[in-house]
Parts: structure tokens; C-alpha cells; sequence
């Protein structure tokens, strides 16, 4: 007999950060875009981590691997190696691990105000815009950028936090 493979735990969320409590319904909207986005591209057996961190953790990150000393918003750390099934007597797939999202929620706090929106809306873009990395896309030039910019926009508008909402 054949599993139908229905995914128990797309995103596996870790609030690690101290300094900012988080509700539950903004804990679950971000897992529900994470999840949507990886709908949109078909990704029915893959799985993220989001790690939800402070500015001290993420300015660690961002020192060690990308040699920037300062705090970000958000790094992706994709997996290199995708494994689609083992072959067990029920033939159960595995899932594809995409990678790893950090965001530091005191920087999606403060970006909020200084935009002008929600946090929850700038908590779902950052996990969106790790999510488009984790996915192959990036911003190295224009085409890149516009490409990148329409899927996320896309997924943001599909719970009401599209820019044109702001």
C-alpha cells in the first residue's frame, strides 16, 4: 500500500528570541504563508525551518557567513542536498528539506514602524522573502529583483497583506 504522503509539518517554527512576545495567530499566519508559498510551487512533500531570533543571534549569523558586521532581518540557508524517498516496504516519502530561515523579530518590529505597517505583515514578508531564496530566487539584478518581488507579492496578497493594502 502507498502513503499519500500528506505532510504532518511543512514548517518547523522555533521561537528562540526573548524580547518580543509573539500570539499564537501571528506564530500561525506566518507558518500558513510558508506553507502557502510552498503550495504555490508545488512543494506538496517539502519542509522549512523557521527560526525566529533576536538582533544579537542574527548579527552573529549574518558576522560568520557573510562576513557582514551587523544585524539583518532575515538570512536563508538552503539545503544543497534534496532526498525524494526511501525505499521502505510502504515506499514512505520524505520530505525535501528546503533549508533554514532566520528572522530577527526585533527587526521586523522595528522595520514595521518605520514603514508604516503591521508587524504581522512585515514578520510574513521576511518569511516569505527566506522562503523565495530557499526556492532559487534572488535579487542580483532587475529581471531577478521583479521576478522575486511578483511571487511574494502574490503570496502576501493571498492573506490580505499585499502592499496595496498599506
Amino acid at each position: 500500500m502507498k502513503s499519500k504522503g500528506k505532510r504532518q509539518m511543512p514548517v518547523l517554527l522555533n521561537d528562540i528570541q526573548k524580547k518580543v512576545q509573539l500570539s499564537h495567530e501571528q506564530l500561525d499566519l506566518i507558518e500558513n504563508l510558508i506553507d502557502f508559498g510552498l503550495k504555490r510551487v508545488q512543494k506538496e512533500n517539502a519542509e522549512v525551518s523557521l527560526i525566529l531570533v533576536d538582533d544579537d543571534y542574527i548579527h552573529e549569523l549574518n558576522l560568520e557567513y557573510r562576513n557582514q558586521d551587523r544585524p539583518t532581518d532575515v538570512l536563508s540557508f538552503a539545503m544543497q542536498e534534496h532526498v525524494e524517498t526511501l525505499n521502505f516496504q510502504e515506499q514512505t516519502p520524505i520530505p525535501e528539506l528546503l533549508g533554514d530561515i532566520y528572522i530577527s523579530v526585533e527587526r521586523a518590529v522595528e522595520q514595521a514602524e518605520n514603514f508604516g505597517h503591521s508587524v504581522e505583515r512585515e514578520l510574513g514578508y521576511l518569511a516569505v522573502h527566506g522562503l523565495m531564496h530557499l526556492l532559487g530566487h534572488d535579487h542580483q539584478d532587475e529581471e531577478d529583483t521583479a521576478a522575486m518581488r511578483a511571487a511574494e507579492e502574490e503570496i502576501m496578497k493571498q492573506f490580505s497583506l499585499g502592499r496595496s493594502a498599506f
